[in-house]
């Protein structure tokens, strides 16, 4: 399923997918991956600078993360131009959520603005009935 939003001209959209389970420490991991596609869509060349997510597991408290970036990169993003990229991340349950926002910023006003990373959700298909 993809959720996607617009924030001022970039539109983000999130596309997940459960990858499977395994052990680790003795407990049992759901494994997710998410695609995440930055499209700009305003009149202005932007940068991605850092991200912030909240995670959510049904059975642990909300977890988050702030980082510079998106898997390392800060990429810069012309009119028009859209950048993707894959993740991933680790449940105790298979059931969660996760959203936040990207900071950016704006190299025609030189202005920093964040854009809303819609909330998706992490669900393992066997769990739902």
């Amino acid at each position: 399923m993809m959720v996607s939003q617009i924030t001022r001209g970039i539109k983000i959209s999130v596309l997940t997918n459960f990858e499977g389970t395994y052990f680790k420490n003795h407990k049992i991991h759901f494994a997710f991956s998410y695609q995440v596609s930055i499209e700009n869509h305003s009149k202005d060349s932007v940068q991605l600078t850092s991200r912030h997510w909240e995670i959510y597991d049904s059975l642990n408290d909300k977890e988050v993360v702030d980082g510079e970036g998106v898997i390392g990169k800060k990429p810069v993003l012309k009119p028009g131009e859209t950048h993707t990229y894959s993740s991933g991340c680790l449940l105790s349950s298979p059931f969660g959520a996760m959203h936040g926002h990207f900071n950016m910023i704006n190299f025609t006003s030189a202005k920093n603005f964040k854009v809303i990373v819609p909330t998706f959700k992490l669900s393992a298909p066997f769990a739902l009935n």
